[in-house]
């Protein structure tokens, strides 16, 4: 299929902005050490010695979503789709984020849906976005609004759904320790906003191979 090259939307159109007096390697190993003493553990003991070294290796890579733009994988579409116009849905993609109120995990899956307005993306494309929203701090809401939004954005759907489902330690590890409870969230635009029965099949269509 011919590629579409297409301009992707400026970057802090989808996210904050970005921290640019980001601290030095010295104060972030600094910083975990000092959260050990907090603790009430000793940061010099064998265990502990490496430990600020590779927390700070972790959340590079936990956090890598705040140096990748959601609109750049968007950007490459495909119009020889053979006039296909129905519903695209990638069910099922698994994710792990950080809640931004405690910093601890959130651990779920999201599927998302739009109506191509004739040109499409590849689908690897729309699980990446996933991803990085998800490696940001965030909250279940803001993701799944997000997601929704440069999609719509970037490829200019009929229509976008999405719909996260996620376990938050937050309540699980702390606080009120539910474990096992999921928190669901869902937006619509375009043609799923307006027509309750886009979002019904949509729905449908996500419980129906989720056995749900």
């Amino acid at each position: 299929m011919d590629a579409v090259a297409k301009k992707p939307l400026a970057r802090s159109e989808y996210m904050d902005k970005p921290v640019t007096n980001r601290p030095t390697e010295a104060e972030v190993l600094a910083a975990v050490r000092t959260l050990v003493r907090w603790t009430g553990d000793n940061p010099d003991r064998e265990g502990l010695v490496e430990t600020p070294q590779r927390v700070m290796k972790a959340y590079r890579e936990m956090f890598s979503g705040y140096d990748m733009c959601a609109a750049d994988e968007l950007g490459r579409t495909f119009e020889e789709v053979a006039g296909y116009d129905d519903l695209v849905l990638v069910r099922d993609i698994q994710f792990h984020s950080h809640c931004e109120h405690h910093m601890v995990p959130i651990v779920g899956k999201a599927h998302v849906a739009y109506l191509p307005d004739g040109k499409v993306v590849g689908l690897s494309k729309i699980a990446r976005v996933v991803d990085i929203f998800a490696h940001r701090l965030q909250t279940q809401e803001a993701m799944t609004a997000q997601i929704a939004a440069v999609i719509q954005d970037v490829l200019n759907p009929r229509g976008v759904a999405v719909m996260l489902e996620a376990e938050h330690m937050c309540m699980a590890m702390r606080g009120i320790r539910k474990q096992g409870s999921t928190t669901m969230t869902s937006t619509y635009t375009g043609a799923f906003r307006d027509n309750p029965e886009e979002q019904v099949r949509f729905v449908t269509m996500v419980r129906g191979v989720n056995g749900g």
